[in-house]
């Protein structure tokens, strides 16, 4: 795997490294000592998938408030996304900053979203399926969220028609 850290500390785009041969290839997607050795999360307890049927449907921006903080890896197994992270740590230097990658099912990169980060997503394709790897247990009582279209953070989301759940249109305007 290789570990390309982003403009937001902690926050990494992993490459599976492929060994191909005439049959296809074969890449490791998940190594807790690979993982801990950059100094990420690396207890990873529950996985989840979100299927998209429409392009333009956006799902974020949603974290878990401390103190059950998670940390995700976040890999689209069908079609395509852009994938956005917002860091919400006040003491960071890139505090409020945001940070947009593609992640396809053709690229197969992953993004490691560290603790303290609202994470979201608008499919570019119809049909497509991301898949979740998660540092803590779903916690309803400490799930929050940031309006996707926040001035506080200035977003460019692709051009284009969106779905988005009301609960995600209505979080209210970010305060620090």
């Amino acid at each position: 795997m290789h570990f390309i850290e982003t403009a937001l500390p902690g926050a990494y785009i992993i490459e599976p490294e492929r060994v191909e041969d005439w049959r296809g290839f074969f890449a490791r997607t998940w190594c807790r000592r690979r993982f801990a050795a950059h100094g990420l999360v690396a207890n990873l307890v529950q996985c989840s998938i979100s299927f998209n049927h429409r392009k333009g449907t956006l799902r974020g921006m949603h974290y878990q408030a401390a103190p059950r903080a998670e940390a995700k890896l976040v890999r689209c197994t069908a079609g395509a996304i852009d994938d956005v992270i917002i860091d919400l740590r006040p003491e960071s230097s890139t505090f409020k900053q945001h940070q947009s990658v593609l992640l396809t099912a053709e690229n197969r990169r992953m993004l490691y979203v560290p603790p303290g980060f609202a994470h979201g997503f608008q499919t570019l394709a119809n049909d497509t399926e991301v898949f979740y790897q998660m540092s803590e247990f779903y916690a309803p009582e400490h799930s929050k969220g940031v309006r996707w279209d926040d001035p506080a953070f200035a977003i460019r989301w692709p051009p284009g028609k969106r779905y988005i759940l009301e609960r995600d249109q209505q979080y209210p305007d970010f305060t620090a």
